[in-house]
């Protein structure tokens, strides 16, 4: 059984301890740009890289095979997630907890990427993305716990807003990477695979990370650590409740995005609106427009969010926002309006993304969990793109089509903002 040795807040080791001291822009820098170059590797291969390797290697069924290849990529995410951010949690040793994770995962991310520039097969693609998956996953779940284990309570919205201005770029950042800067699906993953570990370099060498007494370390086996991941909804409602809003919320923003490509083609018709144009041009008009509203408001809202203390009242707002753009799809499918929808659904989730994640950071269980705990968070960001297309693909095929599924989304969002007001530890 996992025990820790019994100690009084004055006892805790730098570690364990709430942080009080506010984190300078040097090290929200740094960290930012390790997660610029966390998110370039998700979306580089997710938006451009896959789906082309994927055509290429299976051209009869490509959707298909896309599907398993991403679908079973974000259940090694949600797996691996929670895990490598218990397993951070017991690291004891001089170069801290989360760095080591941090190097690793980026190091094993980036192999993954280069192991899968030469593959030619859909299981090979398969298992390039699953042990890309892995390793990001490890990275992700240190970096996340930067946060909470460096970031006091007052801080936590601004430090969030700007972590999650990398998160935005890195989107647009790949795709012009893997589609203008280098010109074949290869060079596009042996290009991320190298700046992913020289994007956590700078962090893990020129920022601290407190070492966990060998004393203070959890004594847990596989079976204590595994059974560490659950955690009761009973014993931390709080938890369970933001558990649950941001997977509504993140489900909802998923159904919005998952077939904009097809909406675009077949419901505003985009090519005859624009005769000799490209639906994928216009997609790429509002990815610069949705990215350019999230970094003019993430950072202002986590901003005001510290001020105000207010992180719930936030959320709504942004989750209300987030369904306006999706009614304005069902009930208006043309260039113009998706255009607005684009904007608006950008400063929706900019806010969100500043807010939440600090909203977050305050319902934690345990101080010697944080990394865990962040963890089965991130299930609630993957877990959505595995639910999303079988919700999204029989509406679309049949069931009330665009129309109904933007309205499904905009309701997913409401509840989100609504049952945020579940929890009771957070104004």
């Amino acid at each position: 059984m996992s025990t820790v040795p019994p100690v009084t807040p004055h006892d805790l080791p730098a570690a364990l301890a709430e942080p009080v001291r506010r984190v300078g822009p040097r090290w929200i820098a740094l960290i930012s740009l390790a997660n610029l170059g966390l998110w370039m590797a998700y979306f580089g291969p997710l938006q451009v890289l896959l789906p082309q390797q994927v055509a290429a290697a299976a051209p009869g069924s490509k959707e298909t095979a896309l599907a398993w290849v991403t679908g079973v990529g974000a259940a090694v995410a949600m797996v691996a997630n929670p895990v490598a951010g218990a397993l951070s949690d017991r690291t004891a040793g001089r170069y801290g907890r989360r760095h080591p994770w941090t190097l690793a995962g980026a190091v094993a991310g980036g192999l993954g990427l280069v192991f899968l520039a030469f593959q030619g097969s859909v299981l090979g693609v398969l298992a390039g993305w699953c042990l890309a998956q892995a390793g990001l996953n490890a990275m992700q779940a240190s970096l996340t716990a930067g946060v909470p284990d460096h970031v006091p309570v007052a801080q936590r919205g601004e430090v969030s807003g700007w972590i999650g201005v990398p998160q935005t770029l890195g989107v647009v950042l790949a795709v012009v990477l893997v589609t203008v800067v280098v010109t074949t699906t290869s060079s596009g993953y042996l290009v991320i695979g190298l700046l992913v570990p020289l994007a956590a370099l700078p962090f893990v060498l020129a920022t601290p990370d407190a070492p966990l007494p060998a004393a203070h370390r959890p004594h847990a086996g596989v079976r204590d650590l595994l059974r560490g991941l659950w955690i009761s909804p009973r014993a931390h409602p709080d938890f369970a409740w933001a558990w649950v809003t941001r997977f509504l919320m993140q489900l909802g923003n998923a159904i919005v995005l998952l077939y904009l490509l097809y909406f675009l083609t077949d419901a505003v018709g985009y090519e005859r609106v624009f005769p000799g144009g490209r639906a994928q041009d216009g997609l790429l008009v509002l990815i610069l427009i949705y990215t350019a509203a999230v970094v003019l408001t993430t950072v202002a809202g986590g901003v005001v969010s510290d001020r105000l203390g207010r992180r719930k009242a936030m959320v709504t707002v942004a989750g209300v926002v987030s369904a306006v753009p999706a009614v304005l799809m069902a009930f208006w499918p043309r260039w113009t309006m998706v255009i607005v929808a684009a904007a608006v659904m950008g400063v929706g989730y900019g806010v969100y993304l500043a807010v939440d994640n600090a909203l977050i950071t305050q319902v934690l269980p345990t101080a010697s969990g944080r990394a865990r705990d962040l963890g089965v968070i991130n299930i609630a960001n993957s877990g959505p793109q595995v639910l999303g297309p079988v919700i999204a693909g029989p509406i679309v095929a049949g069931l009330g089509g665009y129309p109904v599924l933007y309205l499904t989304a905009a309701a997913l969002s409401l509840l989100g903002a609504g049952l945020v007001w579940k929890i009771r530890s957070v104004p």
